[in-house]
C-alpha cells in the first residue's frame, strides 16, 4: 500500500509487532473513554478540537468492543458501541441519521439489541435531553442477504450533541466485527477493543498512514456457557451438555486520537481503500485436545464454492429462451471476437442493466429476461451463458468495482468481489473481457467503474483459474481543433471541431443520454458565456465504435469601445478546463485515473490584416519521471497572418503512486499557466 501503514498481525507473533505485552486483562481493564448518558456540559459550550474549520460535525468519541459468548450449541460475536458526535453546522445534520448493516445467510444472521440514543442541547444554560423513540428506528431490506437498521436522532440543531448506543450479535465468526477509525468528519477519539478466545486464530490487518496512538495487547480469560453438543467448533462431536468452557483470551486495545477527516480527492477509488481501519480474517481454530484446524480460505476453495452455488454457477447455461436469437451466429460470425460482439448485442437487447452491481443472480435469469431489467450479475451471467451457447469458450471473471474497493491477492476473501463478467480466451493467447451492461461502450471495453486493476478467473478446471490484469481497453481522449479569426476591433469568430474518444466518448454519450440533446448543447453554450453559438451539430451519437463529435460555429462581438492599441488575447483559455484537479499540497494515496489520458487542443488564429505578434511565446516540454507523462506547448507563425497554437497532455499510466503526486500537480499547473498565456497582437510597423 502506497504511503500507508499496513500491518498483518498474527496471534503468535503479536509481541514483536505490537511491542507491548501487559498484565492479564489490562487491555480490557482500561477505563472506558465514554459512558452512555453522561454528557460533559463542556462539549455543549466549548468548541471541540477540530483542525478543519470547514467541518460540519466532529466525533467526540467512538467506542466499540467485541467479544465472543456461547449461544446454544455454538458461539456468537457480541459487538457493543457508543458514539457521541457534536453538530457544528446545518450540513452536519446528516450525522443524526445512522445506518447499521445486518447480514443474514444460510441460517446465520446479525441482529441489533438495546438500541438507544439522545440528543443534547443547551437551553438557558441547562442541558436538555431528547430521547430516541422506537418510532424513529426501522429496518429496511436492501438485498436478499442484507437488511439495514436505520434511525434518526430527534431535535438536532447547530451545537447539538448526539449520542447513540447499541449491541449487535453476529453468527458470522469468520467475519469478526471490523472497525473504522477515520470518517469524512474529524474524530477526536476512536477506540476499539477485542477479546477473542485463543482457540480461534485471526489475522488482523491495520490500514492507515500513521500508527495507532494506543496499541496494547494482554492475556485475559472468559467462561463460555455452551448447550448440548458443540458441532464443528470442537470438531469432534463430544458431548458438552450445559457446560462452562473456560479459555484464555487475547485482548486488544487500539486508540487513534485527533484523526482528521478523510478528504476525497479527484481520481481515486473508494474511501475504504485509504481510511484508517482494522479488518479481521479467521484463519484457524485450536480447541483443547483437538488437532489444529486450518480455516484459511484459498482461491481454489472459492472457485469450487462459486461454481456450486445456485445463484452463481447454477445460473450459467440455462438460456434456452434466447435460442432463437442465438441460432446461426456461429456460422454467420466465424471470427470469435465478432461473434462475441454479436452475442453481446443480443443480450443487451434482451436485458437492460438496472444500475445495481452484484456478484450473484438472486433469481433465475429467465426472470430478468422477462422483466427486461436486471443487475450486473443478471446481465453478465446471461451473457456468459449465451456466449457458451453460441460455441464460445467463456469463463466468469470476478471483479471488485472502484466504489467497492481493491482486491488483495494475498487474502482469499469472496466478499471482496461484487461483480462478474465474461472472459473469452483468444487464439493469440490474449483475453477478451466482455461486459453487457453499457451499450455506449464497444465490445471488449469495460465500464470505467470496473477499472480496478485485477480480476479472478473462475474455471471448472481448477488449474486454469488465475489472476487477470484488468487493462483499460481504451484511453480517455479529448481532441479540440479551433479555427479562430480576430478582427481589428477585437471581435472573434470561427468554428470548432471536438472529438471525444475512448472513455471520454462513453462519458459524453452517457451525459447526452441522461440530459437529452437540447440540455446537453445548452451546457456547451453555457461554457462559452458571452459567445453566440448559432449552430451546434453532434455526430456519431449512436456508434460507440467511433468518437463522438461536436461541431459548432461561434462569434464573440466586441464589448465596449473597440481597442485602439495592441490587442490581447488568450486563445487557448476558452477551451481549457480552467482549474487544476490537484489542489492540495500533498496526497497520501495513489492517483488512479482508471485509464490513460490524452488531451489535445489546437488553435489556428487568423490575425487582422496588418497585425502581427508582438512577441513569440516560448515553447515548453515538461516530462514526468520514468516516462510517466508529457505536456507539450508550442506557438508558431509559419503562415503569414496565422498563429498556430498547440497544447497536448499525455498521461500513459492509469495509476500514479503517491510519490508522483507533486510532479503531477506541477505538470497541471504549468499546463494551465501556458493555456492562459496572453498573446500581444499589434499593428505592423509602417515601412
Amino acid at each position: 500500500m502506497q504511503a500507508s501503514l499496513l500491518l498483518r498481525l498474527w496471534w503468535r507473533s503479536l509481541p514483536a509487532l505490537l511491542g507491548c505485552w501487559l498484565a492479564a486483562g489490562t487491555a480490557w481493564a482500561q477505563p472506558e473513554p465514554i459512558k452512555y448518558g453522561q454528557i460533559d456540559k463542556q462539549d455543549l459550550t466549548a468548541t471541540p478540537f477540530v483542525a478543519d474549520s470547514a467541518a460540519a460535525a466532529v466525533v467526540l468519541c467512538d467506542f466499540g468492543r467485541s467479544r465472543m459468548r456461547g449461544k446454544r450449541d455454538g458461539l456468537e460475536v457480541v459487538f457493543e458501541r457508543v458514539t457521541r458526535i457534536k453538530i457544528l453546522k446545518k450540513s452536519g445534520y446528516e450525522e443524526a441519521t445512522v445506518e447499521i448493516p445486518l447480514y443474514h445467510r444460510d441460517g446465520n444472521s446479525e441482529k441489533v439489541f438495546n438500541l438507544r440514543g439522545f440528543t443534547y442541547n443547551l437551553v438557558n444554560g441547562n442541558v436538555e435531553k431528547t430521547k430516541l423513540e422506537a418510532s424513529g428506528a426501522f429496518i429496511e431490506k436492501r438485498t436478499a442477504h442484507l437488511q439495514v437498521q436505520k434511525f434518526t436522532l430527534p431535535n438536532v440543531r447547530e451545537g447539538s450533541v448526539i449520542e447513540y448506543a447499541y449491541t449487535l450479535t453476529s453468527d458470522f465468526l469468520f467475519n469478526f466485527q471490523d472497525w473504522t477509525f477515520q470518517r469524512d468528519i474529524p474524530v477526536r477519539w476512536s477506540e476499539y477493543r477485542s477479546s477473542i478466545p485463543t482457540f480461534y486464530k485471526y489475522n488482523i490487518l491495520y490500514q492507515g498512514i500513521r500508527p495507532p496512538d494506543v496499541n496494547l495487547m494482554s492475556v485475559g480469560s472468559v467462561s463460555l456457557l455452551l448447550d448440548r453438543t458443540v458441532q464443528g467448533g470442537l470438531g469432534t462431536g463430544q458431548s458438552a451438555g450445559n457446560m462452562t468452557l473456560s479459555a484464555t483470551t487475547e485482548d486488544h486495545q487500539w486508540v487513534l486520537k485527533n484523526v482528521p477527516a478523510f478528504q476525497p480527492e479527484p481520481y481515486m477509488t473508494t474511501a475504504r481503500d485509504y481510511t484508517a481501519r482494522l479488518d479481521f480474517e479467521l484463519t484457524g481454530e485450536q480447541w483443547p485436545d483437538v488437532p489444529y484446524r486450518d480455516l484459511t480460505g484459498s482461491w481454489d476453495k472459492i472457485n469450487e464454492r462459486l461454481l456450486g452455488m445456485e445463484d452463481f454457477g447454477g445460473r450459467i447455461g440455462r438460456v434456452g429462451f434466447l435460442q432463437d436469437q442465438l441460432q446461426g451466429l456461429s456460422t454467420q460470425y466465424p471470427d470469435i471476437k465478432a461473434r462475441a460482439a454479436a452475442v453481446r448485442q443480443v443480450v443487451m437487447a434482451a436485458v437492460r442493466y438496472d444500475g445495481h452491481d452484484r456478484l450473484y443472480a438472486l433469481e433465475p435469469l429467465r426472470k430478468a429476461f422477462d422483466a427486461h431489467r436486471g443487475s450486473s450479475a443478471d446481465v453478465n451471467l446471461l451473457l456468459l451463458s449465451a456466449l457458451q451457447q453460441a460455441g464460445i469458450a467463456a469463463h466468469p471473471l470476478l471483479l471488485s468495482t472502484r466504489e467497492h474497493g481493491r482486491v488483495n491477492k494475498e487474502y482469499p476473501l469472496l466478499d471482496r468481489f461484487n461483480y462478474v463478467l465474461a472472459l473469452v480466451p483468444l487464439a493469440d493467447g490474449k483475453d477478451l473481457l466482455v461486459d453487457a451492461t453499457e451499450p455506449l461502450l464497444p465490445c471488449g471495453v469495460l465500464p470505467e467503474r470496473c477499472l480496478n486493476r485485477v480480476g479472478r478467473l473462475v474455471s471448472k478446471v481448477p488449474a486454469q483459474a488465475r489472476w487477470v490484469d484488468v487493462v483499460p481497453g481504451q484511453r480517455h481522449v479529448h481532441f479540440q481543433q479551433v479555427h479562430m479569426t480576430l478582427d481589428a476591433q477585437g471581435g472573434l469568430s470561427g468554428k470548432v471541431h471536438e472529438e471525444f474518444g475512448g472513455y471520454a466518448a462513453s462519458d459524453a454519450r452517457t451525459e447526452l443520454a441522461t440530459q437529452g440533446e437540447k440540455k446537453y448543447l445548452a451546457g456547451v453554450r453555457q461554457r462559452h458565456e458571452g459567445w453566440a453559438l448559432p449552430t451546434l451539430t453532434l455526430g456519431q451519437v449512436d456508434n460507440p465504435d467511433k468518437p463522438l463529435t461536436l461541431d459548432y460555429e461561434f462569434r464573440q462581438p466586441v464589448v465596449g469601445e473597440p481597442a485602439t492599441g495592441p490587442l490581447y488575447l488568450s486563445p487557448l483559455s476558452e477551451f481549457s478546463s480552467g482549474q487544476n484537479p490537484f489542489r492540495r499540497e500533498s496526497r497520501a494515496f495513489a492517483v488512479d485515473f482508471g485509464a490513460a489520458q490524452d488531451e489535445i487542443l489546437i488553435v489556428n488564429l487568423t490575425l487582422p490584416e496588418g497585425y502581427e505578434l508582438a512577441e513569440m511565446p516560448k515553447a515548453a516540454v515538461v516530462d514526468l519521471p520514468r516516462e510517466g507523462g508529457r505536456f507539450r506547448y508550442s506557438v508558431s507563425n509559419n503562415l503569414p497572418g496565422v498563429v498556430h497554437l498547440s497544447s497536448r497532455l499525455t498521461l500513459p499510466n492509469a495509476v500514479y503512486p503517491a510519490e508522483d503526486y507533486a510532479n503531477l500537480r506541477e505538470l497541471y499547473r504549468l499546463l494551465l499557466a501556458r493555456q492562459s498565456e496572453k498573446l500581444a497582437i499589434q499593428k505592423k510597423a509602417s515601412r
